[in-house]
């Protein structure tokens, strides 16, 4: 057993994190999403939402600082009138880790499955708001001698 670690990353998930390189991306998808949009690395964490994920994981991955948009949202349809309820939370969460803060874009489904599709891993969760899914791309950890 390790220290530090949250209890809700299980190994499997921590070892994708530790292999991952700088502009690796991250797909956490709720819980309608679809297996075409799923790369071949998929970690299930059914019971768990992507908040307390996102949570987990933000306290050891860095996002990219060298891309406008390291956090990628999927889009609201045009014609629909939803109002992603969770986004905001996601924008908490990444802010508390990022000075830079999450500097998400939103990009249609159209193109968010086939990105999500060749994302490093996934992770699939129970995840019931809508519009949940989120792709994270890994940065570079900059020791502190170079800041």
């Amino acid at each position: 057993m390790l220290k530090g670690i949250p209890e809700i990353l299980p190994p499997e998930l921590m070892k994708i994190l530790m292999e991952m390189g700088h502009g690796d991306e991250l797909l956490i998808a709720d819980g309608n999403y679809p297996k075409f949009g799923m790369p071949e690395q998929v970690v299930r964490m059914d019971g768990h939402g992507i908040p307390e994920i996102l949570e987990a994981i933000m306290r050891f991955v860095p996002l990219d600082p060298y891309v406008d948009n390291p956090t990628v949202l999927m889009a609201v349809l045009p014609d629909d009138p939803y109002k992603p309820v969770i986004w905001p939370k996601y924008r908490e969460i990444i802010s508390r880790y990022e000075p830079k803060g999450p500097r998400d874009i939103a990009i249609h489904k159209k193109e968010f499955y086939p990105r999500g599709a060749k994302a490093y891993a996934a992770i699939a969760t129970s995840e019931t708001a809508l519009y949940a899914n989120v792709i994270i791309r890994k940065g570079v950890v900059i020791p502190e001698t170079a800041k």
